[in-house]
């Protein structure tokens, strides 16, 4: 039902761009900003050492599973902290075409059906331009080699010069950094380890759905299951999870997002396990059993102890990683010392109001889990809180830092209830568009506003699985350059 209020939340927004007649304007008094994303939000390039050919691994539709198998399956390096591809003569490169930007914006360029899934800063750089910002004068991108440690040198060696540049191309002055998810950490270890460079060219932090304390109920099943970056029937098309387990369990960033065991959680997150054993008389039982985080990396390395995968005829086994688990410790530490220096100002903003994955659970009393190393196999169910749908909003407005202000930003403002067995939900939504044109004020005042409405319908064989949702869009008169449009949405299904 919740899905028929976010398709008529599409809808509309779709039409408010369609309405919206954007003309070229430069604002040349804007300060610059500097877009960072979070994990799986650049795109990769991979880099024959051959014969230098570059191809676009990450992202990509049509042969994904098998780019990402031959190119980006990786082995962590412990002597030099960095993972490297298992094909010894790729190597890894992120575009810089467009300031940066090319390579956070739509992550597969040449995806045309269904492009919006692979959309990352898309929406956003095309709002920004219309306030007037330039790319190259006023607007960057940082894109990162998502696999890597927040800490590696190599990529804030990068970050550095970044800053560097867009300090220079807009004329001296200093930046303000948006980063989204784990962009964020990124950010903190780079503030943590340059605070001088981070001071000389840094004059606001906004940090977006950071996971400052991790995300410990995507990781902890990432660890036993692999992750998916695509919903939907592009799944399909994409590249499986099993692939992308491989992959992220030799990341150090994946290990870097794993709940903080030194944070004073309100709930401490688990990794809980319905077990069958034997009692003492012989005869099998089915139990509970509950890990805190710190328990858990024995239950990670028993049931990863025989992953492994066939790369060019050669078994490869990539167990549980100690080695960056340690890595990831001394990363923990580094964030743990961060200061925001006295001329920056961090402002952190979070999402509420989603059901977010915080502690998992793998089997069930009628299904228990006899060997731990059948855990790869068995879907976990999660025990969510409040959150974004990713970063539970406890971890992500921990920053640890002096914040200006830190604000939790709904997802919608959605209510439920049930009402003579039906199930009713009720969204509102609001939007304000930002126009360089003025309206005459006494036209204003003769106007009434535009009121239309929209139905969504969704229904099977039976009559009980039929749900219909409405809503009604006001389009309030332009009024001193700004434009208010209100929707309120009902949705009413019969209440299984």
């Amino acid at each position: 039902m919740a899905m028929l209020l976010e398709d008529i939340v599409q809808s509309v927004e779709m039409w408010l761009k369609l309405m919206r007649k954007p003309q070229p304007y430069v604002d040349p008094d804007l300060d610059p900003v500097l877009l960072v994303p979070g994990i799986a939000g650049s795109i990769l390039n991979a880099v024959d050492g051959q014969n230098g050919k570059e191809e676009r691994v990450w992202v990509r539709i049509l042969g994904a599973d098998y780019k990402l198998r031959t190119k980006l399956w990786s082995r962590f390096d412990p002597s030099t902290g960095r993972t490297v591809s298992l094909d010894p003569s790729t190597s890894i490169t992120v575009p810089e075409e467009r300031y940066g930007l090319y390579a956070i914006d739509v992550l597969d360029p040449d995806m045309i059906i269904g492009r919006e899934c692979v959309y990352y800063f898309h929406d956003m750089i095309v709002e920004m331009i219309k306030w007037g910002f330039q790319e190259g004068k006023t607007l960057f991108g940082f894109g990162y080699d998502f696999r890597q440690s927040n800490r590696l040198q190599e990529t804030l060696d990068r970050l550095a010069a970044k800053l560097e540049s867009v300090y220079k191309a807009s004329g001296g002055k200093k930046i303000n950094i948006i980063s989204h998810s784990m962009g964020g950490l990124l950010i903190k270890c780079f503030m943590a380890l340059h605070s001088d460079i981070f001071e000389k060219y840094v004059k606001n932090w906004i940090a977006i759905a950071a996971p400052f304390r991790g995300a410990p109920g995507y990781i902890a099943s990432t660890f036993l299951n692999g992750m998916s970056f695509v919903d939907g029937w592009e799944q399909n098309f994409f590249i499986s999870k099993w692939s992308m387990h491989q992959l992220l369990i030799e990341c150090p960033s994946i290990y870097e997002l794993m709940a903080c065991p030194h944070f004073h959680w309100q709930h401490i997150p688990l990794l809980e396990i319905w077990r069958e054993k034997q009692d003492p008389d012989g005869y099998p039982r089915i139990i509970l059993e509950s890990y805190h985080p710190g328990e858990s990396i024995d239950i990670f390395k028993e049931a990863l102890s025989g992953n492994s995968v066939d790369y060019d005829g050669e078994i490869v086994p990539l167990p549980f990683n100690l080695e960056i688990l340690k890595w990831a410790k001394e990363t923990q530490k580094v964030l743990s010392h961060a200061k925001v220096p006295s001329g920056v100002k961090f402002y952190n903003i979070y999402g509420i109001n989603l059901e977010t994955p915080h502690s998992v659970c793998y089997g069930s009393e009628e299904t228990p889990v006899t060997h731990l190393q059948e855990l790869p196999f068995f879907q976990p169910t999660y025990v969510c809180v409040d959150g974004d749908g990713t970063v539970p909003a406890e971890s992500a407005k921990a920053d640890g830092l002096h914040a200006e202000a830190r604000v939790g930003v709904p997802a919608f403002e959605m209510e439920s209830h049930q009402e003579k067995g039906l199930q009713v939900t009720s969204l509102k939504e609001e939007w304000e568009i930002v126009s360089e044109e003025q309206d005459n004020l006494d036209d204003v005042a003769s106007r009434n506003p535009f009121v239309s409405s929209i139905s969504v319908s969704q229904g099977g064989n039976q009559q009980s699985a039929r749900s219909e949702a409405h809503a009604t869009v006001i389009v309030h008169p332009q009024n001193e350059g700004k434009q208010h449009i209100e929707l309120n949405a009902i949705s009413v299904s019969i209440d299984a």
